[in-house]
């Protein structure tokens, strides 16, 4: 099982701002065979350090993440978050 998980730091952080942008993230659930599992959550606690989004999927190889990277429906939300994010951090992990 492969985890790909990704923080976003948006541009605007206001409430509406963040909750419109996990919702484009959150909209990929069912659209993309290949990814298994997607978790979006909000940061609480707003500190210095906080990004604003973490989205937590899961794939069953390295080959679906692959697929994933390159499917329109993802191709879209990276779109999205190429226009709304300040900055990203990743991880992907075997497990």
């Amino acid at each position: 099982m492969i985890t790909h998980i990704v923080f976003f730091k948006l541009k605007d952080n206001h409430a509406e701002n963040v909750e419109r942008t996990a919702q484009v993230l959150r909209d990929m659930e069912g659209k993309i065979e290949v990814l298994k599992s997607i978790e979006v959550g909000i940061d609480i606690l707003h500190s210095e350090r906080s990004y604003d989004i973490a989205l937590i999927t899961k794939f069953e190889s390295m080959e679906a993440l692959d697929i994933y990277q390159v499917h329109p429906v993802h191709k879209k939300v990276i779109e999205h978050m190429l226009q709304v994010r300040e900055a990203s951090v990743s991880i992907d992990f075997e497990s």
